[in-house]
C-alpha cells in the first residue's frame, strides 16, 4: 500500500503510484454530503490507499430529487440516534466539481465499525460497505472548480490544486467525530483488523433500529441498487454509440469513451461487485473499479427515468420485510 499525503504539486496520473494531490471522483448527493461533513464514512468495496487530505470531485450524473429525498432521510435518521434533528443540508448538489476536501484518518471493515463504541452511534449506522474510511475536518471550495474526474483515486493537476488550495473554508459538521488512532504516532495504524483485536468475546451493543430508521435504511440502498442497474443500461446504450460514433468518423469519441470507462468503474451498490460490461472479460484493477460513494449510485447527466420513485419505495418496503 503506497503512502501518500496533501503536499506538493502533481500532474493528473491515476492507479497505484504515490499520491501527492490525491482526489476521488464521487456521484452526488454523496460528494456534497462529505465535503459538508454530513457524511462521515466513505464506503467502498477496497481499502484506502492514503492517509491525509483527499480532493472530492462530483461526477457529472445529475441526480434525481428521490435520491437526494432518500440520502437526506437516511442522514436525518441516524444523526437523530444521537438527538440531533437540526440539520442543514446543501442547497445544490453541483456536478462535475472538484468541491473540497477531507481527512482519511483510516480505514476500518463494515462490522467493526458497527461494533466500535468509541465513536456515535450515528456513526456506526454509517456503514454499509466492505470497507469504511474514516472522514474528517471537511472543508469546501468556495467556487467550486469545473473539472473532468477520472477512476479510483488520482492526484489533481497542479494549476488546478494550487488554485484550489487557495479557495478552501473549513466546515463545521453537524457532529464532527474524532476517530481515535491505535497507536497515535502511526497514522496508518488504524486499519481493517486493528480496533477487533481489542473489542471482548461479548458482541458490542447493536444500535437498536425504529422503523423509520428502518425505512430510511432501505431507501438508501435501493436508490444506490435502482441506479447501478441503470448505469449498467446505460453503459451498453453508450457503448453503442461510441462504437457508431468511431465507424463514421473512423475514430472512437474520446469522451464517450471516458464516460464508458467511468460506468464500467461503478460498483453495484458499493458492494464490492462491480458492473459487468457485456462482453468484457478483463479484471479491473481494485483501486480503479470504484468512482460511487457509499451505496452510491446517481442518474446521467440525461433525463429522468420514470418511476424511480415507485422502484426505490418498492425496495424498502422489500428491506422490512425481511428486517
Amino acid at each position: 500500500m503506497r503512502r501518500g499525503g496533501g503536499g506538493g504539486g502533481g500532474g493528473g496520473g491515476r492507479g497505484y503510484g504515490n499520491y501527492t494531490n490525491p482526489c476521488l471522483t464521487m456521484h452526488q448527493p454523496w460528494a456534497s454530503l462529505l465535503v459538508y461533513g454530513i457524511k462521515r464514512i466513505e464506503g467502498r468495496s477496497w481499502t484506502t490507499p492514503i492517509r491525509g487530505r483527499l480532493w472530492i470531485h462530483a461526477a457529472s450524473k445529475v441526480p434525481e430529487e428521490d435520491t437526494i429525498k432518500a440520502m437526506e432521510d437516511f442522514y436525518r435518521e441516524i444523526y437523530a440516534v444521537n438527538g440531533i434533528t437540526d440539520l442543514k443540508f446543501p442547497e445544490h448538489y453541483p456536478v462535475s466539481r472538484l468541491l473540497g476536501c477531507v481527512e482519511v484518518v483510516g480505514c476500518v471493515k463494515c462490522e467493526e465499525l458497527a461494533s466500535w463504541e468509541a465513536v456515535p452511534e450515528g456513526v456506526r449506522l454509517e456503514g454499509q460497505t466492505d470497507f469504511c474510511w474514516l472522514c474528517e475536518q471537511p472543508q469546501k471550495l468556495l467556487v467550486p472548480f469545473e473539472m473532468r474526474g477520472y477512476q479510483g483515486v488520482y492526484n489533481l493537476e497542479r494549476k488546478i490544486h494550487e488554485a484550489a488550495i487557495r479557495g478552501l473554508v473549513p466546515v463545521k459538521g453537524p457532529m464532527p467525530v474524532k476517530f481515535p488512532l491505535p497507536n497515535p504516532q502511526d497514522p496508518f495504524s488504524l486499519k481493517p483488523g486493528s480496533i477487533s483485536v481489542g473489542f471482548s468475546d461479548n458482541k458490542a451493543s447493536v444500535v437498536e433500529k425504529s422503523e423509520g430508521l428502518s425505512a430510511a435504511i432501505a431507501g438508501a440502498r435501493a436508490a444506490a441498487t435502482q441506479f447501478n442497474k441503470k448505469d449498467q443500461n446505460l453503459l451498453s446504450n453508450t457503448t453503442t454509440n461510441s462504437y457508431s460514433n468511431s465507424t463514421s468518423s473512423g475514430r472512437p469519441d474520446s469522451k464517450s469513451l471516458e464516460e464508458d470507462k467511468m460506468l464500467e468503474s461503478c460498483s453495484v451498490g458499493g458492494s464490492g461487485e462491480e458492473a459487468s460490461v457485456p462482453g468484457k472479460t478483463e479484471q479491473l484493477n481494485p483501486i480503479q473499479c470504484e468512482e460511487s460513494s457509499s451505496r452510491g449510485q446517481t442518474r446521467e447527466d440525461l433525463k429522468q427515468i420514470p418511476g424511480a420513485s415507485a422502484k426505490i419505495f418498492a425496495a424498502a418496503v422489500r428491506g422490512l420485510k425481511q428486517s
